[in-house]
């Protein structure tokens, strides 16, 4: 089997990090997300996964992300059977692949166009109605191909801490000013967690830059008239801590009494 060859760097490697995350995960015996796709993915891919630093507790905990904005969605979608998907900065995310959504559901992936062309590469193209679209989030003309006649949900999941905060508040004020009603589910990092980004392996070793933090909901929710926060969970907070590694549970145990380190990690979710 030919191997593809990675030459990403920056902010765009660090996606291989969560993809292997998801791939160890699906490996154990007890699996979060069983995604045997990511597994695969990997696999199929000629890179150096130890750069990325993630092991038996790292991995858990990138799925145990995944799944709390993959639950999230999928309560948006038995709400709203027929509505808009936006996976935004979705790199080699198998989320589309592993919620299945109905025919009535409208999906785009939003990616770099070379990261596109990856996922075009190593994973298997979803039925239904799903669309891929090659561009920058940050870039405005991206958003004009996507319909505004349906409720929408947006998934970003490690995206806002490498934007700069004027493009993520823009994105935010774009994606609520053009649909009706919707909501945002994404993951962040406190302020001091950019301060810290030098402590996580694949931020360090891919080179890449952490510039927006987010300490409180209400820097979200006045960007746009009616947009509220639903749902603020911090890492050490998320559900199914308890299927983390021993090491894993008392480390999180440790930081949920450390005042400031205990918000270093926020998953929300904001409705319009």
């Amino acid at each position: 089997m030919d191997r593809e060859k990675i030459t990403l760097t920056g902010a765009q490697e660090t996606m291989l990090a969560t993809l292997y995350g998801r791939a160890l995960d699906s490996g154990e015996p007890n699996s979060i997300l069983g995604d045997v796709a990511a597994a695969e993915a990997v696999r199929r891919i000629d890179y150096d996964f130890r750069k990325t630093g993630i092991k038996g507790t790292s991995a858990a905990g990138v799925a145990l992300r995944a799944k709390t904005l993959d639950d999230w969605t999928k309560e948006f979608l038995g709400v709203h059977p027929e509505c808009t998907v936006l996976h935004l900065a979705c790199g080699l995310d198998t989320r589309v692949q592993r919620l299945a959504p109905p025919a009535s559901v409208r999906w785009f992936d939003v990616d770099f166009p070379d990261v596109v062309a990856l996922r075009e590469r190593l994973l298997p193209t979803p039925p239904g109605d799903y669309r891929m679209i090659s561009s920058s989030v940050t870039d405005d003309a991206w958003l004009e191909q996507v319909p505004a006649d349906r409720p929408v949900v947006a998934v970003f999941e490690g995206l806002t801490m490498y934007l700069r905060e004027e493009d993520g508040k823009r994105l935010i004020r774009r994606i609520t000013g053009r649909f009706s009603g919707g909501e945002l589910l994404f993951d962040c990092y406190g302020s001091l967690g950019v301060k810290m980004q030098k402590l996580v392996p694949a931020v360090r070793n891919a080179n890449a830059t952490l510039h927006w933090g987010i300490d409180d909901p209400r820097e979200i929710e006045g960007l746009h008239q009616g947009l509220r926060c639903v749902d603020a969970l911090r890492s050490v907070d998320m559900p199914g801590l308890e299927k983390l590694p021993t090491a894993g549970r008392v480390g999180m145990k440790v930081l949920a009494w450390i005042p400031g380190m205990r918000d270093i990690g926020k998953i929300m979710r904001f409705r319009f």
